[in-house]
């Protein structure tokens, strides 16, 4: 069984910087695939990153490119997501996911979830 447990959130000012950290338990996260997805209130559940068992391969969202870099550590079992030039558009809750099958953006595809972490940019 496959535990997520996703932290980091916070509130930051426009500009601001946070790093998302998801560690996992009961798998490596080498054998398998994860994401991170967000969720404002009133909307659905949107891919952001994602990124494969060995980590070589990494997959953004077109508009989080280069803001956001999505990353894993597998000694420490943990995926990270950096986000830079936060905005207020990026308040959500962000949700770390881990799937048995390839990274695709949606969420449906995902075996794993956090609980998540709240995630609140003012401007």
């Amino acid at each position: 069984q496959v535990q997520l447990e996703d932290s980091g959130g916070g509130l930051v000012q426009t500009g601001g910087s946070l790093r998302l950290s998801c560690v996992a338990s009961g798998r490596s996260v080498y054998t398998f695939g994860m994401a991170w997805f967000r969720q404002a209130p009133g909307k659905e559940r949107e891919f952001v990153a994602g990124i494969n068992g060995a980590g070589n391969g990494v997959y953004y969202a077109d508009s989080k490119e280069g803001r956001f870099t999505i990353s894993k550590d597998n000694a420490k079992n943990t995926m990270y997501l950096q986000m830079n030039s936060l905005k207020p558009e990026d308040t959500a809750k962000y949700y770390c996911a881990g799937t048995r099958g390839t990274i695709v953006p949606r969420p449906g595809n995902y075996d794993y979830w956090g609980q998540g972490t709240q995630v609140t940019v003012s401007s």
